[in-house]
């Protein structure tokens, strides 16, 4: 998994608040998340929340054969060397990314997040997980984390707070798992970034405003926005091809994004506003493959919308999306 910071222009619209920007501003310096793999699975898959996986998930991915990684301290080491190249960061977040990283037994949870934290220049960790894996006992443990001066996140997966949309895609769990959860973790001092999906079949732009709406007012920390994208191997795939399924265009995702961006409280920091899929995954949308022609589409409608009075600068955390069981 491989992420990027990207720095928009300096002529964008002022109207995002960003993790970057907030990052920066608690350690004097950028910080870049290193994304991590480290082997979790999905109890979407083996009978624990369901059988399938998710519809829009690349089913191929979840072979062992194909995703042997290097062990963490590789990974970290070889992602802060490309980052340090490229950005000049010296700081990073742990990203645990693919897949549900908070399924599986805690004592194995806690010696990756340790050392994860024990990492030259590491001041923290973000985990992305699903909102029905939350053993007891992990809330706690990441809130110690936190109380000993590191840097925590919690990424929720919520996708859609609509439980027949999530039925659809076979989710696995319902919405109020997530609003649950989220209240549960925030009540212990964590940082929630809820992950919302935009373009999920069925529905429109009037419903990734309610999710959007449901999210903000139960109170959360960071927002993670992304475009449906149809990749090879998926249930979803066969779906599309049966033109069961018609992807969002990229006026469209512009549009509803600016929406949401326009209806979030400047408290609340943004972790992604899109995502990129591999081409050699990539069926459909193709402009998802063309990160900066989205990132310009919104800053371009950000700034529209802003008037002429309504720019000055911030930069952006994009992070590239793959197939994952948020």
């Amino acid at each position: 998994m491989s992420a990027s910071l990207v720095g928009s222009s300096r002529s964008i619209a002022d109207l995002v608040s960003t993790l970057g920007q907030e990052l920066q501003r608690i350690h004097g310096q950028r910080v870049h998340k290193l994304a991590l793999d480290t082997g979790f699975t999905c109890p979407n898959r083996d009978g624990t929340s369901g059988r399938g996986g998710c519809t829009f998930c690349n089913n191929d991915s979840f072979a062992p054969a194909t995703r042997r990684k290097p062990p963490l301290d590789v990974q970290m080491s070889e992602g802060a060397q490309v980052v340090a190249r490229r950005t000049g960061a010296r700081k990073f977040l742990a990203y645990f990314q693919a897949y549900t990283n908070t399924y599986d037994d805690l004592p194995k949870l806690k010696a990756l997040w340790r050392q994860a934290l024990a990492f030259p220049g590491c001041v923290g960790i973000s985990v992305g997980t699903r909102p029905d894996c939350l053993a007891p006992g992990v809330l706690e443990e990441l809130a110690r984390l936190q109380e000993a001066g590191a840097e925590v996140w919690l990424e929720l997966g919520l996708q859609s707070a609509f439980d027949e949309t999530l039925k659809l895609v076979n989710r696995g769990h319902g919405a109020e798992v997530y609003f649950q959860e989220a209240a549960r973790a925030r009540s212990l001092g964590l940082s929630v970034c809820a992950h919302l999906i935009l373009g999920l079949p069925g529905e429109r732009r009037e419903h990734a405003l309610e999710s959007h709406r449901q999210v903000i007012e139960a109170g959360v920390d960071g927002l993670k926005i992304h475009p449906l994208h149809v990749v090879k191997g998926s249930l979803l795939a066969a779906q599309w091809r049966r033109s069961e399924y018609i992807p969002l265009s990229m006026s469209e995702y512009v549009s509803w994004t600016c929406d949401l961006v326009e209806r979030t409280p400047p408290e609340v920091v943004f972790h992604r506003l899109t995502g990129t899929c591999e081409a050699q995954l990539l069926l459909s949308p193709l402009w998802c493959e063309k990160k900066w022609d989205v990132i310009n589409g919104i800053e371009s409608e950000l700034r529209a919308r802003a008037g002429p009075g309504g720019a000055v600068f911030f930069f952006f955390f994009f992070f590239f999306f793959r197939g994952t069981a948020w």
